[in-house]
């Protein structure tokens, strides 16, 4: 079987593929590999963009391993190959929610903690900041249940499967509530101009700069009370299926034949944006519809750093001509306490740079990295990027701490493959 990722631009062949059921599956996975000298990884479905997921020796397929074990008023513990889409389905039937997330749900929740999957918040990190308990089988063998206060606890949460098989993962949980989404088109001058007063003002700030524009359409996400006001199905529809995937997926098709007509066709698509609100329930506003296949790099700046690097990026693309159709996208988040993640330590912005997939463009990333990394940015760990260990270790205050509990857990580098020996050295 060879293994591709969902934008395919990464590939791998194990030597095995095992689809465990159960602990004792993933604990006889584990001893296996290292009784024979192989490697062993558990893969979700693909999302991430770097090779953090290959393996040569045994890939795990987490599709036994899903479904909610056990839930409480403010706690659910789930299996780790559960998908996204699928918890909040089970959790809205309970009445019951995750405070944050991103917005892509068909990632696994292993796999989307394990790469620090963030989303937006003011107040609320992403799913790592979420996590009571984890439960890992390490690589001698042994099941261990980790908490806060536990040394593994803020190493395993973002740890990039480097410390062990992920079996379970136990959330904070809150009463279902709505959200209302608010979409305004705003120029990115003015955007520059008031960052913290949009950031101080709203729960959930997300906004998309159309480069060779100055038009940004910003999603604001708050609590409401109430009664919901969902989109029609046609709205939906409307904004979700075919402007935002069909006609932009025909638009990036249009670009990539013609890159000369990639600035007019970005000047009609800002024309086209327009304001709405809706309210929901808050999985249905915070996730979103991605059919368009893509390349991504995103840096986390700390925040105070957000206008400069905006301004050095669009800067960038005017001086070098580059076409870009697809949209920057900005989110921010607070600190963090989990070592590895990219919030860890300070208040985050967020700045995703995507390439229209069978168009890729490696200078560009290459720019804008460039100034990410001057100011300080740390690249998200499933997405392009090109910083090592000796980068990463002066990014990351316990990154140090990190690698030294790796190498005592794990001393045959029974979970690493060359992704986690770039970064991790």
């Amino acid at each position: 079987m060879v293994f591709v990722n969902w934008a395919g631009n990464q590939t791998g062949t194990p030597a095995e593929v095992r689809t465990p059921s159960s602990i004792d599956d993933v604990v006889s996975a584990v001893q296996d590999a290292a009784r024979e000298g192989r490697r062993v990884r558990m893969v979700g479905t693909g999302h991430s963009f770097t090779g953090v997921a290959l393996t040569d020796g045994i890939l795990l397929r987490p599709g036994g391993l899903s479904g909610i074990l056990s839930a409480d008023d403010d706690r659910v513990t789930v299996a780790a190959g559960t998908p996204l889409w699928r918890l909040n389905d089970e959790l809205d039937r309970r009445g019951l929610a995750l405070a944050n997330m991103g917005d892509i749900t068909a990632q696994t929740l292993a796999g989307a903690i394990q790469t620090g999957t963030h989303g937006t918040g003011r107040d609320t990190g992403g799913l790592a900041d979420q996590v009571l308990e984890l439960e890992l089988v390490l690589a001698d063998g042994t099941v261990t249940t980790v908490k806060p206060g536990d040394e593994l606890f803020d190493a395993a949460r973002v740890g990039l499967g480097a410390l062990g098989v992920l079996t379970s993962i136990t959330f904070r949980v809150e009463p279902a509530f709505l959200l209302e989404n608010v979409r305004r088109v705003m120029s990115l001058t003015d955007i520059l101009g008031s960052l913290d007063s949009l950031t101080a003002a709203n729960e959930h700030l997300d906004f998309f700069w159309l480069p060779h524009t100055d038009a940004c359409l910003v999603k604001t996400n708050n609590r409401h009370a109430g009664p919901a006001r969902p989109p029609s199905a046609f709205k939906y529809w409307l904004d979700n299926v075919f402007l935002e995937n069909k006609l932009f997926g025909a638009a990036c098709a249009l670009g990539a034949r013609f890159p000369g007509l990639i600035p007019g066709i970005n000047a009609v698509s800002a024309k086209a944006l327009g304001d709405s609100s809706s309210v929901n329930t808050s999985y249905k506003i915070f996730n979103s519809l991605r059919d368009v296949r893509f390349l991504e790099m995103e840096y986390a700046v700390p925040r105070e750093h957000l206008a400069q690097a905006l301004r050095e990026t669009r800067d960038l693309i005017d001086r070098t001509g580059w076409k870009i159709t697809f949209p920057v996208e900005v989110r921010v988040t607070p600190p963090s306490d989990a070592w590895l993640s990219t919030a860890y330590g300070r208040p985050s912005a967020y700045i995703a740079c995507h390439i229209y997939r069978p168009t890729p463009n490696p200078a560009y990333f290459e720019g804008v990295e460039e100034i990410m990394t001057r100011l300080g940015g740390r690249p998200h760990w499933g997405k392009l990027h090109t910083r090592d260990a000796s980068y990463l270790a002066k990014a990351y205050p316990r990154f140090g701490d990190f690698v030294a509990l790796r190498d005592r857990l794990d001393p045959r580098r029974l979970f690493t493959n060359p992704y986690l020996d770039s970064v991790l050295g």
